[in-house]
């Protein structure tokens, strides 16, 4: 099972590409929490050189609200992680976890529906791109 789902875009600089994401994360209800510059934190912390990567924390409270009160340590799994990755020049790799995968190893019937809801949403977030 894959654990993310994942499209390349070729015609979106790595910050259109940023942008785009999180509109369309924004369509389905989702807010960015976080954005952690991976290529920063790495030439800062260990002088190394690294492409574009970016780590945004997505979240979309209503279905965070519903799986705290379904699992009241499912915050160690939130919020979803979508990666911006620019490997080569013109190629912008996005992808999205997928909460279902993750959540499988929790043993919740009320979670698992949850995590099929905000699966859709994240496929539709990724499609749109």
């Amino acid at each position: 099972m894959d654990y993310y789902f994942k499209k390349t875009l070729t015609d979106s600089t790595f910050e259109e590409a940023i942008k785009q994401v999180s509109e369309e994360l924004k369509k389905e209800g989702f807010g960015i929490l976080t954005e952690i510059d991976i290529k920063s934190t790495l030439k800062k912390k260990l002088d190394v050189d690294f492409y574009n990567y970016k780590i945004l924390g997505a979240c979309n409270p209503t279905f965070a609200y519903k799986a705290l009160q379904a699992e009241d340590k499912i915050g160690t799994m939130l919020p979803c992680n979508v990666i911006v990755q620019e490997k080569e020049p013109g190629k912008v790799e996005v992808s999205a976890v997928d909460p279902d995968a993750s959540m499988s190893a929790i043993e919740n019937d009320d979670l698992s529906g949850i995590a099929m809801e905000v699966r859709n949403k994240l496929q539709k977030v990724i499609e749109a791109l």
